[in-house]
């Protein structure tokens, strides 16, 4: 009978999903070459080629595709089993600023449980500063979120551009304040645009604020007014329109990671996570 290794299947797991066998080996911290070798030990014993690898890509065999869902399987299966031996469910808490949590939340969390079913994950999505607050407190295990001016310190995960975006139509009639969509005054992404704004001579009101950045973009969608918002979370149908209406260029900006955790399972879910939000970068 043919017998399968966790942690090989895990490895195959991770590739296939990040498509990168560096990924893979950034969230089981490990190598690359590890990798490698657990993925070929994988492969002997099930006697299939599962990944084809060339210089410029990463993707699976025809084999390696019918395998995937059933080793998630045995993934969730080994997990619950694990789980079950201890009588306290074991989770952390995540904290996502609104900025940085884009269109593909759903499918990395979605990635998150896959990677441990049976471990509870609470997340709270909100402004960096304030998860920022809610982390150094405790209340938060880890967050991701973008760098403020007065902290160096955190793990570098990517670096976001950001933009002024409105709906196409949107227009400003010559000597105008510019009509602003924002989160509240503890957004340290309002501050900074409306530091630039002033900066530039440039007149500005703020004619709607949101409680989340999805408020703010459908503001924008809506043609209320302009957002700054990061390329990447700016919503479908809006167009970057700082050039056309003469706004400065707003800095690009840095995400890290703050955490606290140290046991193994869920420093390897965080790393899992933090390595599905870098290659989305």
């Amino acid at each position: 009978m043919t017998s399968l290794d966790v942690d090989a299947v895990q490895a195959f797991v991770l590739v296939a999903d990040l498509q990168s066998f560096t990924r893979a080996a950034e969230a089981l911290d490990t190598s690359q070459a590890a990798v490698s070798v657990k993925l070929k030990r994988l492969e002997e014993r099930l006697g299939h080629k599962l990944i084809e690898r060339t210089p410029r890509s990463v993707r699976l065999s025809a084999r390696g595709a019918a395998f995937l869902d059933v080793a998630r399987d045995f993934i969730a299966a080994h997990e619950r089993a694990v789980a079950g031996l201890s009588s306290e469910p074991q989770g952390f808490s995540l904290g996502i600023s609104d900025h940085v949590a884009g269109p593909e939340l759903p499918a990395l969390l979605a990635r998150l449980h896959g990677y441990d079913p049976s471990l509870i994950i609470t997340v709270e999505i909100g402004a960096s500063r304030a998860l920022l607050d809610a982390f150094d407190r405790g209340t938060l295990d880890a967050v991701i979120v973008r760098r403020e001016d007065d902290r160096r310190d955190g793990e570098v995960l990517a670096r976001e551009r950001f933009g002024w975006f409105a709906a196409p139509g949107f227009e400003r009639r010559q000597g105008d304040p510019v009509r602003l969509a924002s989160l509240a005054p503890s957004c340290g992404v309002r501050n900074i645009a409306m530091r630039k704004l002033d900066a530039a001579g440039i007149g500005w009101a703020e004619v709607f604020v949101g409680g989340g950045t999805a408020a703010v973009a459908a503001a924008a969608s809506a043609g209320l007014a302009v957002a700054a918002l990061a390329h990447r979370v700016a919503p479908v149908g809006t167009v970057e329109v700082g050039e056309r209406l003469g706004l400065p260029s707003l800095p690009p900006s840095t995400v890290v990671l703050h955490s606290t955790l140290t046991d193994t399972r869920s420093r390897g879910a965080l790393r899992t996570i933090a390595a599905a939000f870098r290659e989305h970068r």
